[in-house]
């Protein structure tokens, strides 16, 4: 049996839909259910319902087999596992976003101060430009720090730009796009081969095609 790490959450909902497609059978899950841990006998399944950022965790160190989880969070944490597949859903991006007005305004010559929930690649990518960098960590409520004056940008996650207009907030650059990726523990790769080779083929069969 392998154990596979689901995301709670939004992601949930398409990568039930994908399991589905790729002929797992998984009734009496749904997103809404508050049931953390789903046994599926017939395919010799257990799934984790996790927060997102924890799955990294569960499959690096083993608890779980395999993991679905965003690329953002993998570039936040660059955890010790194998990434074999981009499934083509949860489409996003991780994008630098300020105040309507201010979008335009260059701080080269001083630190900018920008809140995140991305620590590690806000920094990354602001060092990678020559711009100094003040990093603020939140948890929620990004889009609030321009708007009380505690950050000049903000680093997110954006899938449609709604929230942003909703606060005056307008996109300035785009760091990096974020899909669903499968993730797999190194050595469940090599003691569950057959198995896990077969998960991967399976949800690469079943994935959404590719849009340009």
């Amino acid at each position: 049996m392998i154990t596979i790490a689901l995301s709670k959450g939004t992601l949930l909902a398409p990568t039930l839909a994908l399991l589905k497609r790729a002929g797992y059978v998984t009734e009496g899950l749904s997103a809404e259910s508050r049931r953390l841990v789903f046994t599926c006998p017939k395919d010799d399944l257990t799934l984790l319902i996790v927060r997102p950022t924890d799955i990294p965790t569960y499959v690096e160190y083993g608890a779980a087999d395999a993991g679905v989880v965003g690329k953002d969070v993998l570039l936040e944490q660059d955890r010790d596992v194998y990434e074999p597949l981009d499934l083509r859903i949860g489409a996003c991006r991780i994008s630098v976003a300020a105040l309507r007005g201010q979008e335009l305004r260059s701080r080269l010559s001083a630190k900018v101060r920008v809140a995140t929930k991305y620590p590690n690649i806000t920094e990354r990518y602001f060092n990678g430009k020559g711009i100094p960098v003040e990093v603020i960590k939140l948890y929620g409520s990004i889009e609030l720090a321009p708007v009380v004056g505690l950050a000049e940008r903000i680093v997110d996650l954006v899938s449609s730009v709604k929230t942003l207009k909703a606060h005056h907030l307008v996109e300035v650059e785009v760091i990096a796009k974020s899909t669903a990726r499968l993730i797999v523990n190194r050595a469940s790769l090599k003691m569950k081969h057959g198995d896990l080779t077969d998960l991967i083929a399976r949800l690469k069969r079943g994935r959404p095609k590719q849009t340009r």
